[in-house]
């Protein structure tokens, strides 16, 4: 091991080693918070993601594909009642593309498809029901992948071919939708599936395809298309008209100060209307003309003589309206002109929906508080125009200057001080609890703080130090004083110097000690400070 990384490993150790209890016990329990947080922190980035493999999956599916899952080893998860499993995310592709090996999931043959299993002998019932079944298939198909729609079923009703113009029926279309858990379809939505189905049929009108949701609202009505019931669009008309009323009162008012109700009466059923119109064209040229013209001329005698008339009577030629003179001679002349002439036929249906408005009723109430110099009939003009009230319909409007009971105001009003009162009441005393508990939490880490310190002060740890026993500073003996020998003349002649006396053995021994005191404390000061702490103690106890 290096020194310098034996230095601090011992460094460690003697400061780990002078921690009292108290200080051990927060060391402990932080390192085990460490500890703790480095384990989550570890487990949820490690931790893989999941992600869908399959959603919507049929039980015999979801088993095949679990089975799948459990020869590879790979770890899943289900949801939704099963239908839906969770892989990995980097097991997603290659789990996806081992089941669509296998052949999971195992769709049902819907759609075209159908038409390919078919026969040379099929009959022609079959042939009908087989193809019906592919356009349900394709539609229910093309609607299923619209945002916010989990499934879809569709069921076409398609009326037999007849020869007969006036027995001919349009098809119908009925739709059911699954949508996606918390997701309602808007009215664009309910279109787009309407104008989708009804396209694909020759002769269908959007107003024949039904479509219902998984919660049994009826989106759109057949006859009435997706406009809605006569309920919802009466609601929905007195909502608008009372909106539109309440607004104009508003601003001239004050809020608060008029009140609207609308009645509307609306018609709970729904028509066809045919109807033809025919014109004649002005100034145009006729399609066939034909002129027959007839002319006589001639001399007879005086008496009965002329045409044949009915039941072979003569009649006299003399009794036309184009003879000229009587007697014998006279002239005929007869002339027809037949023109037909081109007539314009305008033919026109029309569907006339349930929720026509027949009649509405308005009634307005105005403050008298607030009616000071109001001018009445403005007021029933403003309201007329902002309901459109039509007086050959049959509408009614009242307006009414009354005065407003403030009651139910002054009962909200003193309801509303007492709720204030009531909350700053539970806030002061939320404030005062967390100051108490704060308080609390203070009072207690100042008592630990205080404890660990007395304790550090008073009860420090002490380690036993070998140094031959208790040794008092004041007890060391002084070195001894060695006199210096007499200085005496060097002979002539060099002699061997004398041997100086050696130190005493107590001399040694205090050195001995006190070469032990300075390692000890350049090696541990801490543990050297606590010793000549409690030698000075002792000492002063002594004396």
């Amino acid at each position: 091991m290096p020194p310098f990384v034996a230095l601090a490993f011992r460094r460690f150790s003697d400061t780990v080693k002078g921690f009292t209890v108290g200080q051990r016990t927060i060391a402990i329990i932080g390192l085990a918070v460490l500890a703790l947080g480095a384990f989550a922190l570890a487990s949820w980035l490690t931790k893989p993601s999941y992600t869908p493999l399959f959603t919507g999956l049929q039980s015999s599916d979801a088993s095949a594909v679990v089975q799948q899952l459990g020869k590879d080893n790979v770890p899943y998860q289900l949801t939704d009642g099963g239908s839906t499993i969770l892989v990995p995310q980097d097991k997603v592709y290659d789990e996806r593309l081992k089941a669509a090996s296998a052949g999971l999931p195992s769709a049902p043959a819907t759609g075209y498809s159908l038409l390919d299993k078919m026969g040379v002998t099929s009959s022609q019932f079959q042939q009908d029901v087989t193809y019906k079944r592919a356009i349900e298939g394709e539609l229910a198909t093309t609607i299923s992948h619209l945002d916010g729609v989990k499934s879809a079923s569709v069921q076409l009703g398609i009326p037999d071919k007849t020869v007969f113009t006036s027995q001919q029926t349009d098809p119908t279309a009925s739709v059911f939708v699954q949508t996606q858990p918390g997701v309602t379809l808007t009215s664009d939505k309910v279109d787009a599936i309407v104008h989708l189905t009804s396209a694909s049929m020759p002769g269908m009108k959007a107003t024949d395809v039904s479509v219902v949701d998984a919660q049994g609202n009826v989106l759109s009505a057949v006859g009435t298309g997706t406009t809605g019931t006569s309920t919802k669009l009466a609601s929905g008309y007195q909502q608008q008209t009372q909106a539109a009323v309440q607004a104009v009162l508003d601003r001239v008012l004050g809020p608060g100060n008029a009140t609207v109700a609308v009645i509307p009466d609306v018609d709970q059923q729904s028509a066809q209307q045919t109807s033809e119109t025919f014109s004649s064209a002005n100034n145009t040229a006729p399609l066939s003309q034909s002129t027959t013209t007839e002319k006589y001329t001639g001399t007879g005698a005086s008496g009965v003589s002329g045409v044949l008339g009915p039941d072979n009577i003569a009649v006299p030629s003399g009794t036309s309206t184009s003879a000229a003179g009587a007697g014998g001679n006279g002239t005929y002349d007869s002339s027809t002109d037949t023109k037909d002439n081109a007539v314009d036929k305008v033919t026109e249906n029309r569907t006339i929906p349930a929720g026509a408005l027949k009649k509405q009723s308005v009634s307005v109430a105005i403050n008298q508080a607030a009616a000071q110099g109001l001018n009445l009939q403005n007021i029933n003009s403003l309201v007329s125009a902002a309901a459109g009230i039509d007086a050959k319909r049959g509408d009614v409007l009242s307006v009414q200057v009354v005065p407003f009971s403030t009651a139910a105001a002054d009962q909200a009003k003193a309801a509303l001080a007492q709720q204030q009162a009531d909350d700053a009441a539970k806030a002061q005393q939320a404030m005062w609890t967390n100051i108490m508990w704060a308080g609390i939490a203070l009072l207690a880490l100042i008592a630990v703080a205080l404890f660990v310190w007395m304790r550090a002060r008073r009860r420090a740890v002490r380690e036993p130090l070998d140094l031959g026993g208790s040794i008092m500073f004041d007890e060391l003996p002084e070195p001894a004083v060695i006199e210096a020998p007499a200085t005496v003349a060097l002979p002539a002649v060099p002699e061997p110097l004398p041997a100086l006396p050696d130190p005493g053995a107590e001399v040694l021994d205090a050195e001995r000690r006190r070469a032990q005191v300075d390692r000890l404390g350049a090696t541990e000061p801490q543990k050297t400070a606590e010793f000549l702490r409690g030698l000075m103690d002792e000492t002063r106890a002594g004396v």
